[in-house]
């Protein structure tokens, strides 16, 4: 480009812009269309002539200026966001969030001037406002009909109010299982039984908690491994008392917990050499949150049996919240993200162990704890 050429287009850049600063928008059209026209526009010079036209509500020229400075960069977040300022003006919500949607996820990790950010944060509202108009829109037409629990997520995940909380087991994942953060504990023959032992096995809890012997950090540090990605690493504010621990029982805990030890005796618990049973008892000290995390493998389910449950104790799995309660069974998939609270000012406990999933065949159970073991003991000699 020569001197000249580049003494034009800045001075149509610079009239292009004082005319949009005045809201005048036929002299900004005709600044920026004449640098687009010249060959060398870039994407700023087309998006500036998209502001041109909108100022104008030329909204199909508008995007047709967003659609070329898109060539420059596909994932460009204000030529994303203007596309859906545009769509908000049409009326047009359910595309107005795509596009909103688009340019959030393209604006994470880049750094952006202070007045993008600024327009950024108002899409992100006209998303979340455009979301509930959606749901009441919905709603309105559902009228009475609900089919529950399914249908209500469901629901939700269709209007950006959640989203899909899949398994995501952190060791092994075994395809096919059904996605289902709290199992229904009717649908266990053995969880009655488990809960009428609630008042034998809470006094044993209490009696540990009286005496604090036997208790360790729930999340521990492996000397042979790298450390943990956990917040509550080595931390006895999660703390745990083991009866039972990779398979093998801590015989001076399970002497001090009868009640506890005869009521898991039937359980379905798996038993696979140097890994399960695993039973304790863990307790969340005051003020205490778990953050979110997903367990090792999604062929178990973690059942809790809470026994001495202060309030405002409260277990999230996936999309689902549940307040913990002294003797209400909880049994639920860990390989989905979940989370735990105990926002009361004192101690948490609860009764957990590990069950097979109930949709696994004998065969395949037989077939899993085989290789349970085989990875266990891989590289003993």
């Amino acid at each position: 480009m020569t001197d000249p050429d580049k003494q034009r287009l800045d001075a149509l850049a610079q009239a292009g812009f004082v005319a949009l600063r005045r809201g005048d928008a036929a002299a900004a059209i005709a600044a920026f269309t004449d640098i687009t026209r010249s060959g060398r526009a870039t994407a700023p010079a087309w998006l500036l002539l998209a502001e041109a036209h909108g100022l104008a509500d030329d909204r199909a020229a508008a995007r047709a200026a967003l659609n070329e400075a898109l060539k420059f960069d596909p994932a460009h977040p204000q030529a994303l966001v203007m596309h859906g300022e545009l769509m908000t003006r049409d009326g047009d919500d359910r595309a107005a969030v795509s596009w909103y949607e688009r340019a959030l996820g393209a604006a994470n990790g880049r750094q952006l001037p202070p007045e993008l950010i600024q327009r950024l944060q108002r899409a992100d509202g006209e998303r979340q406002a455009a979301q509930q108009r959606f749901r009441a829109s919905v709603d309105r037409a559902l009228g009475r009909h609900s089919a529950g629990g399914r249908f209500d997520e469901a629901l939700a995940i269709l209007t950006g109010q959640a989203q899909p909380m899949l398994q995501e087991p952190t060791s092994f994942y075994y395809p096919g299982l059904p996605q289902i953060a709290f199992y229904d504990p009717a649908d266990f023959a053995w969880a009655a039984g488990l809960a009428a032992a609630h008042a034998a096995i809470a006094a044993e809890a209490e009696a540990v908690l009286d005496a604090r012997t036997g208790l360790g950090p729930y999340v521990e540090r492996a000397a042979d491994r790298p450390n943990k990605q956990h917040a509550l690493l080595e931390d006895p504010r999660w703390s745990a008392f083991h009866l039972v621990k990779g398979g093998e029982i801590v015989a001076e805990n399970a002497a001090r917990c009868p009640a506890t030890m005869a009521a898991i005796a039937d359980l379905p618990i798996p038993r696979i050499a140097g890994r399960s049973p695993m039973v304790l008892f863990s307790i969340l000290a005051p003020g205490t949150h778990i953050p979110p995390h997903n367990g090792m493998l999604n062929t178990r389910l973690i059942c809790h049996l809470p026994l001495i449950v202060p309030d405002q104790c409260v277990l999230r799995v996936g999309n689902h919240r549940r307040e913990v309660r002294a003797g209400e069974v909880l049994i639920f998939d860990d390989s989905i993200e979940h989370e735990a609270w105990n926002r009361s000012v004192a101690p948490r406990a609860i009764l957990l162990f590990e069950i097979w999933r109930p949709e696994l065949t004998a065969a395949e159970r037989d077939a899993l704890t085989v290789m349970f073991e085989s990875v266990t003991h891989y590289g003993e000699g």
